[in-house]
């Protein structure tokens, strides 16, 4: 045998060797998914049959506070009907808590499936959800014609809402301004929703996009969970969003999708 036919052998011998290596870590990293894939729908029932659960729980306080509120009207000194008002606002409060724990953990989980989608018809959907609070401020909300993008319209739907909510709600004028408009730039459309608010410091731009992330406490409704649904709604989506604002000179917030055009 030549040293040439011995050295290939070892070379047939080492590359037959890490053939075998890469089958065993492929199996390996096979099985890995596996196990992960199986804990993942374990953890997606467990948080289904618990989001139930509590439902279920929290429509009992609420209904049976009400009940006793209405059976005991006329009895209760002034206190006890506090109490019982405190009940029912907690219950809606854990109510609307529970269903956006329960948004914010499911979007995200998936492969996006985007289809073309009519950014008008998005608006006008968000506009219908965010009609209380739009009524009750006497909010002016205005917008450019919107393009067609890709994306899951009801998802999309909530995006709009949560930030047309949050110009309504963080305005520091007597009557909240929104505009809504978009323009191509480059690869994307960026749209952007712009209010006459109280503004944001530089300093909080990342970080209101946290998850329970409040600038304001309790002096504010909402529970923290709206920008951080926005970030990953839109980036599950393949865009990115941000803030640009002055304090005391409004906010306007961006977010970019992929053309469907």
């Amino acid at each position: 045998m030549t040293v040439e036919d011995s050295g290939q052998i070892r070379a047939a011998e080492e590359i037959e060797r890490l053939r075998k290596a890469l089958d065993e870590e492929t199996q390996r990293s096979t099985e890995a998914q596996k196990q992960l894939d199986r804990a993942g729908a374990d953890f997606e029932e467990f948080i289904s049959v618990t989001a139930h659960n509590l439902r279920e729980s929290l429509r009992d306080v609420a209904a049976f506070s009400q009940l006793l509120g209405e059976n005991c009207a006329g009895r209760l000194d002034p206190d006890g009907g506090m109490f019982i008002a405190r009940i029912r606002e907690g219950a809606a409060s854990a109510q609307a808590l529970l269903a956006d724990v329960v948004a914010y953990w499911a979007t995200g989980t998936g492969e996006c499936q985007s289809s073309r989608t009519d950014m008008e018809a998005v608006l006008r959907q968000a506009l219908r959800l965010a009609e209380k609070q739009i009524t009750e401020r006497g909010a002016v909300v205005t917008h450019d014609a919107l393009p067609m993008a890709y994306g899951d319209s009801e998802i999309l739907a909530k995006v709009l809402h949560h930030l047309v909510k949050n110009a309504i709600e963080y305005c520091g004028e007597p009557v909240p301004r929104v505009h809504i408009s978009s323009k191509r730039v480059e690869f994307n459309w960026v749209f952007s929703v712009a209010d006459n608010g109280i503004g944001i410091d530089a300093a909080y731009h990342d970080r209101i996009f946290g998850a329970f992330k409040r600038l304001h406490g309790k002096e504010r409704p909402g529970n923290g969970l709206g920008l951080a649904f926005c970030k990953k709604a839109i980036e599950w989506h393949g865009g990115t969003i941000w803030v640009e604002s002055t304090p005391g000179a409004g906010s306007t917030f961006f977010f970019t999708l992929q053309p469907a055009d």
